[in-house]
């Protein structure tokens, strides 16, 4: 395949590092030096474009890729509170859209376990919940996509919590979601279960970029050809 880097940072890199190893082809990076000038028309010689760029460069990516009629897999976090009127877009459009909060094989099998647990925690009340999600110092959005998709989970399967935050104020129906940023930490997440006697808790710890990265040239395998809008459940038969 062809394929069009939209953010070549560090995560950029490894998908290319990947996608040439499976034999694809780079045929455009766009960078904070090249993205305005960067058109439509120049994302058409390609077959699908990868989004990791910024929260603040994202919409604008998606929809160019809309008007060049070009597949986009998003890895981008912070774009989520346009998400309906994208995904709309996209079908209205007839496009192609791959979207999820973290590609890594390991943490949606992760999602699969949290949503599991938290059903199974519905029925103890005595067990109070909390999240910690641990980030490198130059990821801008606060909590992580991939945390904000855990707390999601909790909240649907247990009826004590509403809503979640970022600052604790003890409220029972608060998810309380701790974020730090430190060094180099390609991402931690941990899912806590407190009580008077005992703790459980589950965490989903990467090593480095090479999964999430491997998932998203995966994801622009899978979505080449395809029209609507998918997500790695999809891809994985979840």
């Amino acid at each position: 395949m062809k394929i069009v880097l939209l953010g070549y940072g560090k995560m950029g890199k490894e998908i290319e590092a990947i996608a040439l190893e499976r034999q694809h082809e780079i045929v455009l990076k766009v960078d904070e030096h090249n993205s305005a000038s960067v058109t439509a028309k120049d994302l058409q010689p390609a077959d699908v474009a990868i989004e990791f760029s910024t929260p603040h460069t994202v919409v604008g990516n998606i929809y160019k890729c809309f008007e060049a009629s070009l597949p986009v897999v998003v890895g981008t976090t912070g774009w989520y509170d346009k998400f309906d009127a994208i995904t709309k877009d996209c079908g209205d459009q007839k496009q192609s859209l791959f979207h999820a909060t973290n590609f890594s094989l390991g943490v949606n099998i992760f999602f699969k376990v949290n949503s599991y647990l938290a059903k199974i925690m519905n029925n103890f009340p005595g067990y109070e919940i909390s999240m910690e999600e641990i980030h490198h110092i130059h990821k801008l959005d606060k909590p992580s996509g991939t945390a904000i998709s855990l707390a999601s989970q909790i909240i649907e399967q247990v009826g004590r919590k509403e809503k979640w935050a970022l600052e604790n104020n003890h409220s029972t129906d608060t998810l309380f979601i701790k974020d730090v940023r430190e060094g180099e930490v390609p991402g931690t997440h941990i899912v806590k279960y407190t009580s008077a006697v005992d703790d459980i808790e589950i965490m989903h710890k990467a090593h480095n970029r090479k999964g999430f990265a491997l998932g998203a040239v995966l994801a622009a395998e899978f979505l080449k050809g395809k029209k609507g809008v998918f997500t790695m459940n999809d891809m994985l038969g979840f």
